[in-house]
């Protein structure tokens, strides 16, 4: 699959000394958002069909950001039997496509959540692929700035120190015959490329979380493919079947070829 790299590609340099930019985004017309989302769709599926369908997948949210390096943004699929995976995509980061999300047997893919990146004012898309092969896609418009180029607030080496860990939180006790939540948490700085390290005032190379795959036993939660768009240390709420058996398995990788694997015990289910 083709990735939009469309800003990673400048100069940086140039970029730190060139004057202030009107905001991007801002002020678009919907005629540019049209035309704009029309290339990110080729770009991503090629010339297959992507079916405007805000009832298959609802996106929740906010208007405005109150921090653009870390938007809330839930997912609800309306008919979860029929989902095989989920692309969530932001169209005027520098990176537009953010995550491809593809469920297993063991998921139950009727909420996703995670937090985001966003770069500009711009709408942000979710397409969903159903098991016969059809492309639905929502979408919404988000108010918010920078999040791709926010700093830290740390030096690169704090924001690095426990890459890797992992925790896994349920929603409660699990009941027997309804889907178990979780949250998972993962210690990444997911670096952009596009941040500045405050104290050397070079750019910080990108670094982030490409792949993670959940399993419940022998069978597939989900495998996520991520890019710069998700927010430094992601976390994830999902869903899996209530027959599922532990343990839950992790197992992340990222672009400069670090991997992480930990396993979770699997709480009883109640009566």
């Amino acid at each position: 699959m083709k990735r939009l790299m469309l800003a990673l590609s400048l100069t940086l340099s140039a970029l730190a000394l060139a004057p202030a930019p009107v905001q991007a985004g801002a002020t678009d017309t919907d005629e540019e958002r049209a035309a704009r989302w029309s290339e990110i769709k080729t770009s991503i599926f090629g010339d297959r069909k992507v079916e405007a369908s805000e009832s298959a997948v609802t996106i929740d949210a906010p208007a405005r950001a109150l921090d653009a390096a870390l938007v809330p943004i839930g997912l609800t699929l309306a008919d979860k039997g029929s989902v095989k995976g989920l692309y969530f995509v932001i169209d005027d980061n520098p990176s537009p496509y953010a995550a491809h999300f593809t469920f297993g047997p063991a998921a139950d893919p009727g909420e996703i959540k995670l937090r985001v990146r966003v770069n500009n004012y711009t709408n942000v898309h979710a397409v969903v692929e159903t098991k016969d092969g059809r492309l639905l896609e929502s979408a919404k418009f988000v108010k918010a700035s920078g999040g791709c180029s926010a700093p830290m607030g740390m030096s690169d080496e704090e924001a690095m120190k426990g890459m890797g860990e992992m925790r896994l939180k349920f929603a409660g006790e699990p009941q027997a015959g309804k889907p178990v939540e979780a949250t998972l948490m993962i210690r990444h700085p997911n670096f952009s490329g596009m941040q500045m390290n405050q104290i050397t005032r070079d750019y910080t190379p990108a670094r982030y979380i490409e792949k993670l795959d959940v399993t419940s036993g022998d069978q597939l939660v989900f495998h996520l493919d991520g890019d710069i768009s998700i927010a430094s240390n992601p976390v994830i709420n999902f869903a899996m079947r209530p027959d599922i058996q532990g343990p839950i398995k992790v197992v992340a990788s990222d672009n400069q070829g670090g991997r992480w694997e930990h396993s979770f015990p699997l709480p009883s289910a109640s009566n």
